[in-house]
């Protein structure tokens, strides 16, 4: 078998931080298939890097290959405790920005008073992060600063999503092509990987470009119904049935919540690597 990347969302994705119950022992078998000498494994998040870690600590992941954070903003090789940003990254997604960084579109939206800078951390070469009220009316803000971006020619993408456990509005403005799809989508093309042997897990509405797209995707048993009516409509619309996986439940006995679901659709693809995965863990998923 040729060299497998497994991406995957972290927070209510392998993270079991959601509402939805964990099974006994998911995490276990997928520290068990991360030590296999096929896989390189990537972390792809909206967390920035001291947040990757932090979860990476509390939750006692594996140390990945790669990651990809900052809503797809930023690339680093991970080599034990060493992260190495990828500059190539940064030049492939910059130009969409033209003669603007970061600070230059933060002057552009100064007057627009619902906004709120986040901290420092949570910024990026190319990401501004803001938060607003999660009850706001977000589609004349996002009208205001979409025409703003066109008449200055600014390519860019505007993000909302609302933090559940706040809850307050979150809203990035990202270059135009940057996005977890076309992030995994480079580290493809860098690192030799093709489509048969690369694999995506998400749970939420911001991994839908993904799971939606030609890239074989799984969707844990622990998304809300919502996202997996949208998931079902948007593959069936772009003709990608081929390449979804919706978790069931049911592998090595386990929910298919977060990690279970992971696993139950990296053998649906590649069932070779049901083999990799050894029974009678100690089940210390804590």
């Amino acid at each position: 078998m040729n060299r497998l990347l497994l991406c995957t969302d972290l927070d209510r994705t392998l993270l079991p931080n959601g509402s939805q119950p964990e099974s006994p022992g998911a995490r276990d078998y997928f520290r068990q298939l991360a030590e296999h000498g096929q896989l390189t494994l990537a972390y792809v998040s909206g967390r920035h890097r001291a947040l990757v870690e932090e979860a990476i600590e509390q939750y006692r992941l594996p140390r990945p290959d790669f990651v990809i954070g900052d809503v797809g903003t930023s690339i680093y090789t991970v080599s034990g405790e060493e992260w190495r940003f990828w500059e190539a990254w940064q030049r492939e997604i910059g130009p969409d920005w033209g003669a603007f960084d970061h600070s230059g579109l933060k002057g552009m939206f100064s007057d627009l008073r619902p906004l709120r800078l986040q901290e420092h951390e949570k910024q990026g070469i190319y990401k501004l992060s803001y938060y607003a009220p999660a009850d706001i009316a977000i589609e004349p803000l996002l009208e205001t600063m979409h025409q703003r971006l066109k008449d200055s020619s600014v390519r860019a993408r505007l993000v909302w999503s609302i933090d559940e456990t706040t809850p307050v509005g979150l809203l990035d403005v990202l270059p135009a092509t940057a996005s977890k799809r076309h992030a995994i989508e480079f580290l493809m093309e860098r690192q030799g990987f093709d489509l048969k042997h690369t694999v995506f897990a998400g749970d939420s509405g911001n991994d839908l470009p993904v799971l939606t797209s030609p890239l074989h995707s799984v969707l844990v048993a622990n998304a809300t119904a919502k996202v997996k009516a949208e998931a079902l409509a948007l593959v069936r619309d772009q003709h990608t049935e081929h390449a979804f996986y919706q978790a069931q439940g049911g592998f090595l006995g386990m929910n298919g919540n977060y990690s279970a679901g992971i696993l139950e659709g990296l053998v649906h693809y590649l069932p070779e690597t049901a083999a990799w995965l050894k029974r009678g863990n100690e089940h210390d998923s804590k």
